[in-house]
């Protein structure tokens, strides 16, 4: 039997982790997001950079917070796909 929930519950599986493999659309998108922050923070005084920097780290922030409930949503979705798969249709 596999210690797959074993391992995850004892943290030696983080899907919040970013991999090595990513793809060209995603290296595409942040090449991209990297070249417009320099743009952006050379154009800015020293106290703009503050409030921008600050901003991007709400924002981060934000974004993972958004992504563990998408992930909390999509794990809910998957598991009730199983519970439907092997339990429910067992009624019928």
């Amino acid at each position: 039997m596999s210690d797959f929930i074993e391992d995850f519950y004892y943290g030696n599986i983080e899907p919040q982790e970013c991999t090595t493999n990513l793809t060209v659309k995603i290296k595409k998108s942040l090449s991209e997001l990297a070249d417009k922050e320099e743009q952006l923070t050379s154009l800015l005084a020293d106290k703009d950079k503050e409030l921008f920097t600050d901003y991007v780290a709400t924002y981060i922030k934000f974004s993972s917070l958004c992504n563990a409930d998408s992930f909390t949503v999509g794990f809910r979705l998957g598991a009730r796909f199983t519970y439907d798969t092997f339990i429910e249709n067992k009624k019928g």
